[in-house]
């Protein structure tokens, strides 16, 4: 019986020059669909497991067409909530070389950032889960929603499902202190914390020690010890930190680490060349649920999630796009790129 995921979020338009042009020299956009937990979504189902997204879209034809962008990919969207005036948009100039990339948001008054408690039946949608996961971006649309991830994660908690929150931090939606103090009340339910080289100092100050992410440097001893402080104060059963070195847009080294039972446990470390970054700690997100329901070693666990990401960090829009076993072959050491015929 294929394990039931659950995932609870923004599904966003995404608008983005062809190629490399920046916003101020593109004529046309190209249309695709993506957000935090949409993309995890669709990387679970790409997996094999029955994986369900919920949200809330308009009625109108722009909301269908992101429900059937989740829906061309096996995603269950039968818990979507429709209703409201608009589906949220970010525009995306993709970075090269020393010009990073640069997301720009127009997602105020999203049929999402104005949902009530109301909408969602979480008895109902939990019939048969067995893992929730949510980001830090969807309870920084409005207090409105951080209710709503408040009380599916009280409902989740309720019926033994397991919890996973990536910490997601985005400054251009809400100030650190305010982050701090919501994200410190919804961890108190999360079991599995997921975060990147930055999150945990972002959200609760917890600094990794000899670590510069802009100049590239980061500390491995450094991250055991924001790991642990993180399991110590929520009391989470596991911690999954990505450590990317960024050399430049294009070109960044990409590891992991697994805090779990006390013990630490890092991924190999791969060098990628970057066609399209967006999606990458979402990517990690999902590969590490799967592999936790897979009921993989930590190692086989960190070794798996950074795998998973490496690979999505050669495709084209938000989604992750691979199967199991491309993932498993790469995490088992074939990173040749050699064409398979």
């Amino acid at each position: 019986m294929s394990k039931k995921t659950v995932t609870f979020g923004e599904i966003m338009l995404r608008l983005a020059p062809e190629g490399y042009y920046r916003f101020v020299q593109t004529q046309s956009y190209g249309a695709t669909y993506g957000g935090g937990e949409a993309n995890v979504a669709v990387s679970l189902a790409n997996y094999g497991l029955d994986s369900a997204f919920v949200t809330k879209l308009p009625a109108h034809e722009i909301g269908q067409a992101a429900i059937n962008s989740l829906r061309q990919f096996g995603v269950d969207t039968s818990k979507i909530v429709r209703g409201g005036e608009r589906v949220g948009i970010y525009f995306l100039e993709k970075g090269a070389s020393q010009r990073p990339s640069k997301v720009i948001y127009d997602r105020a008054g999203s049929s999402i950032a104005e949902a009530a408690r109301e909408d969602f039946d979480w008895d109902k949608i939990f019939e048969g889960a067995d893992w929730f996961h949510f980001t830090g971006i969807t309870p920084a649309l409005g207090d409105n929603v951080t209710d709503i991830c408040l009380e599916a994660c009280e409902k989740a908690k309720e019926k033994g499902i397991t919890v996973s929150c990536d910490l997601n931090y985005r400054n251009k939606l809400w100030s650190k202190e305010k982050a701090g103090e919501v994200m410190g009340e919804l961890c108190q339910y999360v079991d599995v914390c997921i975060a990147n080289e930055e999150d945990a100092g972002d959200v609760f100050g917890i600094k990794a020690p000899d670590t510069d992410v802009t100049a590239g440097r980061v500390s491995h001893e450094g991250y055991k010890e924001v790991a642990k402080r993180l399991a110590d104060r929520f009391g989470f059963k596991k911690v999954a930190i990505t450590l990317r070195e960024s050399l430049s847009a294009n070109d960044n080294n990409w590891a992991g680490m697994l805090y779990s039972n006390g013990e630490y446990y890092f991924s190999k470390k791969y060098s990628m060349h970057i066609v399209d970054r967006v999606g990458g700690g979402d990517s990690f997100g999902a590969g590490l649920i799967y592999a936790c329901l897979e009921d993989m070693s930590a190692q086989e666990i960190i070794e798996f999630a950074v795998a998973a990401s490496c690979l999505k960090h050669s495709i084209e829009g938000d989604f992750n796009l691979v199967s199991v076993e491309e993932v498993r072959k790469l995490a088992g050491g074939d990173a040749s790129g050699r064409v398979q015929r």
